[in-house]
């Protein structure tokens, strides 16, 4: 066994020794890429060579995204080396209790604490009580070091040093836009309603209206794959199931899971029509967590995986990184035996996907775009055609989806931040709100984060935080440097001024919008990154919030409360607009017209839903409806990709649902019935989570229900009676 004294000075050599495959029968694994050699192999180095290793070491970790060699991610399962005995911080007894995963680990962590001379880590791996006393308990703590380890590019100690210098910066206060300035990016503006909205040529608009940028994106979305992001529980809304389990409302009672899966279904059969190639397939690809990965699946499972072939869904699953306590990256232990871990954020799916080889696999089968989804944004998926036509037509490698944007609204905009000294560095990004305006008053005429005069709202477009990204940019970046771990931060609560101690621990964060820092790495000023920007009642309602905290939101004077019930209102408005502009009487809900259910302000109706086997384009609205009126008390749902309604004349509740090869016109149908009914939830009411967190029950009184699967030619006139024509 090797002494202390002749193993100390050798600690940045073996922390740091990356493993490129070259590496001697002496050498050991200690993971993630990086090896080791037995100290009694090793002599003592000279000043020269001992200055070099603290340079690797300089560099190993600082660079965050994992810029050291990352080509093995997987623990090692063979150690030639005791560390902890050797350094005399863990008995021999005790060492051979864990095994040679948890030994790599546990090496690699002595080591790199030692070496930074903090012994921030000690409280983990020192004064373990003797062999024989908690000994199950200590194998559960070192493969848990292991499995953390194992999950972060470069390994814990890549973590921790990364986590280090920047908890470092957050105390110094340090500004991380000091050397930018903001501008508006370049970007579209489409509307649904207003084929003028993109007429301006400033900035170098397309022109395009919304139905053409629509019809564009349908030539390229045969040649896409849909990732969502979908790694948290529904905590937030009062709900310990998945988000993406939750019903989208109350008439269809269709899960946002299956809503997804239905459009994509639907842009699927699209691209059919488009190039008649049947054999079209557009995958999904789903990212959970430790929390909804078994949910997940187990909601696949229960329903056929909503019509997606066997293996058109992939799911890759997120790992959590261990909990901070301090400002020196201490490890916060939940026990003596167990460290706290915390989720590291949505920006984990750029390096999943690289992880698993799916974007290399897409870009081999000549896929062009990754879409990225929200987990319970449902207003969003009208987006996406446009925002992809917008891609091709004006070749950007990124596109966000985004939202006029009020000023100081908490939520994030699209910026282009000029580099101040050097071009190169200069990038269009996502800026938190609580950084826009402090950068926005350090320049020009230092107003800071105000409206436009001209429209009311920010110049700066809210981000929606919906992205299109070019397969052949996101391909090349993600095999760069960095291997798609986008650049991290850190959000402590200090306790007081001093900036040195936390109210509750921390961890490193990632952001999914964050992609472009890679971007801007591996391109340069030659990354396109832009914008589309749409009606807010067109795209943008997500389900993020309790009842109680979206009443409290209303109380206050907001217009947005983020609850269950608002986002079914605004899917319901979404419709009604859409047929207004099909041709239809139909009332459209503006904002005085809401009426408070359970404190929160939604439509009286009519409720309508246009199912994605319905239409997905506002072409396909615009063929398949015409005329007709509805009743500000009614609720109406279409489903059926051959199916026509012309003059509908609904006061009550009407649901028509079409199979495929059902060519069903309906001509001049008349509803009378009781319809549907929404009602409040008395105070006390022993109900399920999903249920008590909308506020209200649908009670459907009566309502007139036309099912068609059988494949034929139908015509339905006045009275509702189905007729086949031969």
């Amino acid at each position: 066994m090797t002494k202390l004294s002749s193993a100390i000075p050798l600690l940045p050599l073996l922390l740091l020794s990356p493993n490129n495959g070259h590496s001697g029968s002496k050498s050991a694994v200690l993971a993630n890429g990086f090896t080791s050699t037995p100290l009694q192999s090793l002599s003592r180095p000279s000043s020269s060579s001992l200055s070099f290793h603290k340079q690797q070491q300089r560099h190993a970790f600082l660079p965050r995204g994992g810029s050291q060699d990352s080509s093995s991610l997987s623990s090692s399962t063979s150690v030639d080396i005791d560390i902890g005995p050797s350094l005399e911080v863990i008995t021999q007894d005790n060492w051979d209790l864990i095994s040679d995963r948890g030994k790599a680990a546990l090496s690699r962590l002595i080591l790199y604490d030692l070496s930074s001379g903090h012994h921030g880590q000690k409280h983990v791996y020192g004064d373990w009580p003797e062999a024989g006393v908690e000994d199950a308990e200590k194998r559960v703590l070192a493969e848990q070091i292991a499995d953390l380890d194992g999950s972060y590019p470069g390994g814990l100690p890549a973590y921790l040093s990364k986590a280090k210098d920047l908890l470092q910066e957050s105390a110094d206060g340090t500004n991380p836009f000091a050397e930018f300035e903001a501008s508006v990016p370049e970007g579209e503006s489409l509307s649904y309603e207003d084929p003028h909205a993109n007429d301006a040529p400033e900035g170098g608009n397309t022109g395009m209206t919304f139905s053409q940028a629509e019809q564009a994106g349908l030539e390229g979305i045969g040649n896409t794959v849909f990732v969502l992001v979908a790694g948290g529980l529904g905590e937030r809304l009062g709900y310990s199931g998945i988000k993406l389990s939750l019903e989208t409302n109350l008439c269809t009672n269709k899960s946002y899971l299956e809503v997804y899966a239905k459009y994509i279904q639907a842009m699927q059969r699209m691209a059919h029509l488009k190039t008649g190639e049947d054999r079209i397939r557009i995958p999904l690809v789903i990212m959970t967590s430790d929390d909804t990965d078994p949910l997940t699946r187990r909601l696949l499972e229960d329903n056929d995986n909503f019509g997606f072939d066997e293996g058109q869904v992939v799911i890759v699953k997120q790992d959590k990184v261990a909990a901070l306590s301090n400002g020196n990256a201490g490890l916060s232990m939940k026990s003596k035996w167990v460290v706290e871990t915390k989720p590291h954020g949505h920006g984990d799916v750029h390096h999943l996907l690289y992880r698993e080889g799916l974007v290399d696999k897409w870009y081999t089968e000549g896929r062009k775009h990754v879409i990225f989804l929200q987990d319970t944004n449902a207003l969003v998926i009208n987006s996406v055609l446009p925002t992809l036509g917008v891609s091709i037509e004006k070749g950007f490698h990124m596109n966000s989806i985004c939202i006029p944007r009020l000023a100081g609204e908490a939520a994030g905009a699209i910026a282009r931040l000029e580099h101040k000294t050097d071009p190169e560095k200069s990038l269009v990004i996502n800026v938190e709100y609580n950084q826009l305006d402090p950068l926005l008053s350090s320049q020009g005429d230092r107003k800071g984060d105000v409206p436009d005069p001209s429209t009311g709202y920010s110049p700066y477009p809210g981000n929606a935080n919906n992205i299109v990204i070019e397969m052949g940019a996101y391909a090349k970046t993600l095999n760069g440097e960095d291997r798609g771990v986008v650049i991290e931060f850190v959000n402590p609560k200090y306790k007081d001024d001093t900036r040195t101690e936390f109210k509750k621990p921390t961890r490193l964060e990632c952001m999914m919008q964050d992609i472009p820092k890679l971007f801007q790495k591996e391109m340069g000023s030659e990354a396109n990154i832009g914008f589309t920007m749409f009606d807010r009642w067109f795209t943008f309602s997500p389900a993020k919030n309790s009842l109680d905290a979206g009443v409290e939101d209303v109380e206050k004077g907001g217009k947005a409360p983020g609850t269950m019930s608002s986002a079914e209102s605004d899917k319901y408005v979404q419709n009604q607009r859409k047929l207004k502009f099909a041709g239809v009487d139909v009332h459209v809900t503006e904002e005085d017209d809401l009426v408070p259910i359970a404190g929160i302000p939604v439509t009286p109706g009519p409720r309508i839903i246009l199912c994605p086997g319905f239409a997905i384009t506002q072409q396909e609205v615009m063929q398949k409806i015409e005329g007709g009126k509805i009743t500000k008390r009614s609720s109406l749902v279409l489903e059926g990709e051959d199916l026509k309604v012309k003059n509908l004349d609904l006061d009550g509740a009407l649901v028509i649902r079409t199979g495929h090869d059902c060519d069903v016109t309906v001509d001049g149908l008349v509803v009378r019935n009781k319809g549907y009914e929404a009602e409040e939830i008395s105070e006390g009411a022993d109900l399920p989570e999903e249920v008590a967190i909308r506020g209200y029950t649908m009670s459907k009184h009566e309502v007139m229900e036309i099912i068609i699967n059988e494949p034929g030619k139908y015509h339905i006139g006045a009275d509702g009676e189905v007729k086949r024509e031969e």
